[in-house]
């Protein structure tokens, strides 16, 4: 399911809260904050077959009531083992300009490389802004030095500078 709105207190009580009335369960979530809008993906499970069609009423409801721009439940298949995991870290730094991610995401993917998580930001101060980006990546069949000569390359065209490194385990 996904959710979309101007942020406010209470829209992930008031979503999981809709979830929860149908006994569901979020079984894995990724929610972030940009410009004051909210945007939610979750991948519930709901015990009861056809169930989405009652938990998209009530989350129409709960949209409603939060003046959210959209939600929507959809079914997926069980991507299980095929899910991709990430492996490495990358991060970019550089002055800001237009062209930076299409020319990373670019080189990681002509060798293969799944982008699994993207958080980019502008830091510092309206005279020197710079731009940082930090990617999650599955190598998948690519190496480690594979990824470093395409960031090389890509950061000596862009004027960034660029780094990979292995992904530390989780400790959740």
């Amino acid at each position: 399911m996904t959710a979309i709105g101007r942020d406010r207190p209470g829209i992930v009580a008031a979503i999981s809260g809709a979830l929860l009335e149908l006994e569901g369960n979020i079984e894995d979530s990724q929610m972030a904050i940009l410009g004051g809008h909210f945007a939610v993906t979750l991948i519930v499970s709901i015990p009861a077959p056809g169930d989405e069609h009652v938990l998209q009423g009530r989350l129409d409801l709960v949209g409603g009531e939060l003046g959210l721009d959209a939600i929507a439940v959809n079914a997926i298949e069980d991507l299980g083992a095929r899910a991709p995991r990430p492996s490495h870290v990358i991060s970019v730094y550089g002055a800001d300009h237009p062209g930076i991610v299409h020319a990373v995401a670019t080189a990681l993917a002509d060798r293969g490389i799944n982008i699994i998580g993207l958080e980019t930001r502008l830091a510092g101060n309206q005279d020197s802004r710079i731009y940082v980006m930090t990617m999650e990546v599955s190598l998948a069949d690519a190496t480690e030095d594979e990824a470093k000569a395409a960031l090389a390359e890509v950061a000596s065209e862009a004027g960034v500078e660029a780094s990979v490194r292995p992904l530390e385990a989780e400790a959740l």
